[in-house]
């Protein structure tokens, strides 16, 4: 009975062995390895607070020691305060004492603050950054001295000017038209030199933020290379740049186009040009029969059978005359050559008259030019050069346009001459030929 108890009292205790041994012995054997068991996992747990408690009274000496270290310099703190303080007396005596040297440094930052503000007044930049010379404007004029912040900026603002300076930037900006319209466009900026609109080119409004679009804008070449940097996304592009901030396009806009330089020519001028535009037509006439004429003369060659053509004629010359001597038909064919010359060779003297004549009325302008030129320093001296510029204008001019009219009909006069001349040899080679053959059939004829 008391086994009996002790079993079901162990089987109460731990449930796990109600499936276990079925024998007391098995029973105290199980319960003792279970004893084991458990010791060992109190000893861990032992093993595991003492760890623990170790590790708390090594972080209580590290706080301690930390503690006694912050203590230590703390002391070490006051003691640099109290001297530190001392000099900080001493150096401020000091700094009322040499506050006065700071007078020159107050004139110099007034200085560099007016010259820069003038310079980012006219500067392109402005009108993508406007408002940003309010600093200038406070220390150009402000009496007190310039704080450290302020001075930073000043010298920022200087440093984005120049950085400014070497990029290409497009930014939407205002723009005064030629028509007077103010509008809002896509402004390309080229450094501070130039700044382009849809190929035109802008000039700076000075103190307003805007740019200005000149009543007359460069030549065409320039406003092409203008159009060409606004649609390029990467690469290296031609562009002119203005390092005067706008003087040397006011200048350029200035520049007299072509129709201003004919009328700069006068009566003179117009008259060469259409001395010019008739040499032209003429050489035109020339070289279009003269090809035409080779053309057939050159298939008449593989032809033998007379056409309506210069060596077709002097063909028919022959065939016409067969039962004359060579010196008659030799003569006959010279003839037919002289009709033919005419129309191979009609214009070329014109050509060469107008050529001749056209840089004489160049040379009868250059004087008529210094004639007026010394009639107007006659009548109003030589204090102001525009009274003398259109005289001047004038015998550069016509001597431009008598010498650009007299070149090209000269090139013109020489290659029609050597066509012409190519044409007339070869119909005199021809006759030749054909007083040979005709000398030939006679020794035939005389021999049978």
């Amino acid at each position: 009975m008391k086994k009996v108890f002790i079993l079901s009292l162990v089987l109460f205790l731990n449930p796990s062995f109600a499936a276990e041994p079925d024998s007391l012995e098995a029973l105290l054997e199980q319960v003792k390895e279970d004893r084991v068991q458990e010791k060992q996992e109190l000893l861990k747990r032992e093993q595991k607070f003492q760890n623990a408690r170790n590790k708390q009274k090594q972080l209580l000496n590290t706080a301690l020691k930390k503690l006694e270290d912050d203590e230590k310099r703390s002391e070490t703190l006051r003691k640099n305060y109290a001297s530190y303080d001392q000099s900080i007396s001493r150096q401020n005596a000091v700094l009322k004492e040499k506050m006065g040297a700071l007078g020159e440094l107050d004139g110099i930052v007034k200085q560099i603050a007016g010259d820069l503000d003038s310079i980012i007044d006219n500067s392109l930049v402005s009108a993508q950054k406007p408002d940003r010379d309010k600093i200038l404007d406070v220390l150009s004029s402000r009496k007190e001295l310039p704080s450290l912040e302020e001075l930073e900026e000043l010298w920022i603002l200087a440093m984005d000017e120049m950085v400014e300076s070497g990029k290409v930037v497009t930014f939407m900006g205002k723009i005064v038209t030629a028509a007077g319209n103010e509008i809002e466009q896509e402004v390309t900026r080229i450094g501070v030199f130039n700044a382009v609109s849809d190929g035109h080119f802008l000039r700076n409004l000075p103190e307003t933020g805007k740019l200005i679009e000149p009543g007359r804008q460069p030549s065409e070449r320039y406003q092409s290379m203008a159009r060409d940097l606004e649609n390029a996304t990467s690469g290296i592009h031609a562009f002119p740049i203005d390092p005067t901030s706008g003087s040397m396009l006011a200048l350029l806009v200035q520049e007299p186009t072509l129709k201003e330089r004919i009328v700069q020519g006068g009566f003179i001028g117009y008259v060469i040009l259409f001395i010019g535009l008739i040499g032209v037509l003429i050489s035109i006439e020339r070289f279009i029969v003269l090809v035409i004429t080779g053309r057939k003369v050159r298939k008449q060659l593989k032809s033998k059978k007379p056409g309506n053509n210069a060596l077709g004629r002097i063909m028919q010359v022959y065939e016409q005359n067969p039962d004359v001597g060579t010196e008659t038909l030799g003569l006959k064919l010279d003839e037919a050559i002289l009709k033919e010359l005419p129309r191979i060779q009609r214009g070329l003297g014109a050509i060469a008259l107008l050529a001749a004549v056209s840089p004489l009325l160049g040379l009868l302008g250059t004087v008529t030019g210094i004639i007026e030129t010394f009639q107007s320093i006659t009548l109003h001296g030589t204090g102001d050069p525009r009274v003398m510029s259109g005289g001047i204008s004038q015998a550069l001019v016509t001597t431009v346009m008598g010498l650009i009219v007299a070149i090209p009909l000269l090139l013109f006069h020489s290659f029609l001459s050597a066509r012409s001349n190519a044409l007339i040899q070869v119909l005199d080679e021809k006759s030749t030929a054909f007083v040979a053959l005709l000398a030939e059939i006679n020794r035939l004829r005389n021999n049978v």
